[in-house]
């Protein structure tokens, strides 16, 4: 496993765990978020895939919505949900399942276009259910044995239900290989499609248009390179922006933030920007969840993590 403590002197309080190995579902990525006894208060990023958060903390962590709702326990955050998140509390532990939007109607039994970028309760999706994995992610010791458990309660689930439809599916795909740097008449002409058809077929399982989708991808994009420390005007020229204004319209548009208030953020909070999920390729059934599930190793600053065993 990977794993690294984002922010810097006191403000190191982030442990962000990831398997070392690739999710045996394809489209599906783990990683998992611990914080000790200092308060967070910090925005959640849109991404561009469907996340799933696993909540097995001790104390009470509430995301609040842009319109008010106040969330406790495991959610589900629909694609490309707006910036205007917020996550708050002490103590927090979960597993983050990032969905590839193709994948995500087979693995929640909701697909993107019915989350419609909001947040849910997971317990409305998947009611009892929902509580018995977090009681049972509160009881395993190591970051190992939770991403195997995760992946596990997935993936039967998983190989039992169809994604999206394979046109639908290769339009992502192209969509997330070309970073977004597609353009909708390209794209249909690909699939033998005409531009209406494309967008109401890719908007009714993805949930966004395909224009849309694509400026997601091009500011998750973004986003992570901003977060990494780089300057905005190289972000903006390679990323496929007209001009330095252009990635800061569409930073707003999706974070309700500047480039650089972006960037501040993710340093003094989470980096854990995780890359959009790559084309879709189911594996070989078969196979163990656990022995794909790689070895996690998690660096702990101090005793206040020691619900966060390795």
């Amino acid at each position: 496993m990977r794993s690294t403590v984002h922010g810097a002197g006191d403000a190191a309080v982030w442990d962000v765990a990831y398997p070392d190995r690739p999710s045996r579902m394809a489209g599906v990525a783990f990683a998992g978020f611990c914080r000790g006894e200092t308060a967070a208060d910090h925005r959640l990023v849109p991404h561009a895939s469907v996340i799933v958060a696993l909540d097995f903390g001790a104390g009470p962590s509430i995301v609040e919505d842009a319109a008010g709702g106040r969330f406790q326990g495991s959610l589900v955050g629909g694609l490309g949900y707006s910036g205007s998140v917020r996550v708050r509390g002490e103590n927090i532990a979960c597993v983050q399942v990032r969905l590839s939007p193709v994948v995500a109607r087979a693995v929640l039994d909701v697909g993107p276009a019915d989350l419609g970028g909001a947040v849910v309760r997971l317990d409305d999706l998947w009611g009892r259910r929902a509580s018995l994995i977090s009681e049972r992610l509160s009881e395993t010791s190591s970051w190992d044995d939770r991403f195997a458990l995760v992946e596990t309660l997935l993936a039967d689930r998983y190989e039992d239900r169809a994604a999206a439809d394979p046109e639908v599916v290769r339009a992502w795909d192209r969509i997330v290989a070309a970073r977004g740097r597609l353009r909708v008449e390209t794209l249909a002409a690909e699939l033998g499609w005409s531009r209406k058809r494309l967008w109401a077929r890719f908007a009714a399982q993805i949930g966004l248009p395909p224009k849309r989708a694509a400026k997601l991808v091009r500011f998750d994009r973004a986003a992570h390179r901003l977060s990494a420390g780089q300057d905005a005007a190289r972000v903006a020229a390679d990323g496929g922006y007209t001009d330095q204004s252009h990635l800061h319209r569409d930073v707003m548009a999706f974070a309700g933030v500047t480039p650089a208030t972006l960037a501040e953020e993710s340093r003094r909070t989470t980096a854990a920007l995780a890359e959009p999920a790559g084309p879709l390729r189911r594996p070989a059934r078969g196979g163990s969840a656990s022995g794909n599930a790689g070895r996690a190793v998690v660096a702990r600053p101090g005793p206040a993590w020691a619900m966060c065993a390795q």
